[in-house]
C-alpha cells in the first residue's frame, strides 16, 4: 500500500489531457441528470402513462447499447481523439433536434433526438473512461476513474438545477388547484394546446443551448493538441478481443453487474419525483429531493476516492452494495416523508459503483482489449433503457396488495444490488487475480 500512495495519481504530462476528458464527465452528466425529470414532464403535458413516458429512459439509454460497439471499433481503428470529437458532434445534433421535435409536438420526435443525442455519448465514454485509466499507473487506475468520475456529478447536479428551477416550475401543466388535483387535466382541448406549446418550448430551450456548449467543447478539443495512442502493429481481429473478454469470468461478470447497476441508479433517480408525488409534493419540489441526492452522491465519490487509500475496491463495492439495499427497503417498506429519505440515502452508496465495477473489470487485460471491453461496460448501460420502463409498468398499477405500487415498484433496483453485492464478493473470494 505505501508503494501505491507515492505513485501520482495524475502524472505531470498528462494534467491538461486529464482535465479536458475530465470535462466530458460533467458534459454528459449533465445531459443525463436533465433527462431523468422528462419522464415525469412529458407524461404530464402530453397526457400519456408513465410506462410509456418511461421510454425516454428507453431511447436515452438503448442509444448506448446501440452505439458502443462501433464507438469501440471506431476508436480501435483510428484514435481516442477522434473518437472524442465525433462523439461530441452526435451529442450536439440530438441536443439541437429538440427545436423541430418541440414545433411539432411530437413525443416520438423527442425520443429520436434522444436516442441520437446518446450516439455521442456513448463514444465520449467508451473513449474517455480507457483514456482515463490509461493515464499512468495501472495500480492507480481505479482511483483515477474515481477521480475522474467524480466531475460527472458536478454535471449532473447543474442538469438538476436546470431541470428544477428552469422547466419542472415553468410548466403550466403542473399547476394544482386547492385540492392538490391537475388543473390540466381538467381543461378543454383548445387550452390545453396552448399550455402544451409553451410547456413543450420550455422543455426545448435548455437542450438547444446544450448544443451550443457542446459544439463550443467540439471546437475546443479539435484544436487542442492530445496524447496519441499508440497503436500496435501486431494489434489482433476485434473477434479476438472479443472470445478473450468473453472467456475472462470477472470482466464477464462485470459487464452484468455495471447494467444492474445503472439500472438501479436511473431507477432510483427517475422515479424520486413519482415516490414524492406520491405523498403530495410538487413536481418541481420533488425535483429538489434529486438534487439533494446527487449533493450527496458527489460528496461520497470524493470520500470514496479517499477511502480506496486505505481499503481494497473490490471491499467497499461489497459493503456499499450492501448498504444501498438496506436504505432501498427503506424505500419500499416505511410510508410518507422518511421513506422518501431514505430513498434520498440510497445515493450516497451508489456513488462509487459504476467506476469501481469499470476499473474492476477491466484491470488486467490487454491494451489490445481494454478499448473493446470497455464497450462491454458502455453497452450495459442498457440496464437504463430496459428496467425503467418495467418500473413504470408496476407504478401505472396504483396498489399492489397493501403496498403503495410507487414504494413497491423500488424492489426492482434492490434486485439490482442484491447482484452487485454478489459479484463484489466474487471477486473478492474467486475472481482474484
Amino acid at each position: 500500500m505505501n508503494n501505491t500512495e507515492k505513485i501520482p495519481v495524475v502524472t505531470k504530462q498528462n494534467l491538461i489531457p486529464f482535465i479536458l476528458i475530465t470535462s466530458l464527465f460533467a458534459l454528459w452528466g449533465f445531459a443525463n441528470d436533465i433527462t431523468n425529470p422528462m419522464v415525469a414532464a412529458f407524461g404530464t403535458v402530453m397526457e400519456i402513462s408513465t410506462a410509456k413516458a418511461a421510454l425516454v429512459q428507453f431511447a436515452f439509454y438503448g442509444g448506448y447499447a446501440t452505439m458502443a460497439i462501433p464507438a469501440a471499433l471506431f476508436v480501435r481503428k483510428y484514435s481516442y481523439k477522434k473518437g472524442i470529437i465525433l462523439g461530441l458532434v452526435l451529442y450536439a445534433i440530438g441536443a439541437l433536434l429538440f427545436f423541430p421535435a418541440a414545433k411539432y409536438e411530437i413525443f416520438e420526435f423527442f425520443l429520436v433526438s434522444l436516442y441520437i443525442l446518446t450516439f455521442g455519448l456513448a463514444f465520449l465514454e467508451t473513449t474517455a473512461n480507457p483514456y482515463i485509466l490509461s493515464m499512468g499507473d495501472e495500480r492507480t487506475s481505479t482511483q483515477r476513474l474515481n477521480l475522474a468520475q467524480a466531475f460527472n456529478p458536478i454535471g449532473s447536479l447543474m442538469g438538476m438545477f436546470v431541470a428544477s428551477k428552469f422547466i419542472l416550475v415553468a410548466l403550466d401543466s403542473d399547476r394544482r388547484n386547492e385540492m392538490g388535483d391537475l388543473i390540466f387535466t381538467n381543461l378543454a382541448e383548445a387550452q390545453k394546446a396552448i399550455i402544451r406549446t409553451h410547456d413543450l418550448e420550455i422543455i426545448r430551450n435548455p437542450y438547444v443551448i446544450l448544443g451550443g456548449v457542446v459544439i463550443f467543447m467540439l471546437v475546443l478539443i479539435s484544436l487542442m493538441k492530445m496524447p496519441k495512442r499508440v497503436h500496435d502493429p501486431n494489434q489482433g481481429s476485434a473477434m479476438n478481443s472479443f472470445k478473450r473478454l468473453v472467456k475472462n469470468g470477472k470482466y464477464r461478470e462485470g459487464v452484468f453487474a455495471q447494467l444492474f447497476y445503472v439500472a438501479a441508479q436511473i431507477m432510483v433517480w427517475t422515479f424520486i419525483i413519482q415516490y414524492a408525488d406520491n405523498i403530495g409534493i410538487a413536481k418541481a419540489t420533488a425535483q429538489n429531493y434529486n438534487i439533494v441526492a446527487m449533493a450527496i452522491f458527489l460528496t461520497s465519490r470524493f470520500i470514496c476516492t479517499f477511502l480506496m487509500k486505505y481499503i481494497n475496491a473490490k471491499t467497499l463495492l461489497m459493503i456499499f452494495a450492501i448498504g444501498a439495499m438496506i436504505t432501498t427497503s427503506g424505500a419500499i417498506l416505511i410510508e410518507g416523508q422518511f421513506g422518501l429519505y431514505s430513498l434520498v440515502a440510497v445515493s450516497f452508496f451508489m456513488s462509487l459503483m459504476f467506476p469501481t465495477i469499470y476499473g474492476i473489470a477491466l484491470n488486467g487485460l490487454s491494451s489490445e482489449d481494454t478499448t473493446l471491453g470497455a464497450a462491454g461496460l458502455v453497452m450495459a448501460i442498457v440496464g437504463g433503457a430496459i428496467m425503467p420502463v418495467l418500473q413504470g409498468s408496476i407504478i401505472d398499477m396504483g396498489t399492489i396488495g397493501s403496498f403503495s405500487a410507487v414504494n413497491f415498484s423500488f424492489v426492482l433496483p434492490l434486485i439490482c444490488f442484491f447482484f452487485i453485492a454478489v459479484y463484489a464478493y466474487r471477486t473478492l473470494k474467486i475472481h482474484t487475480s
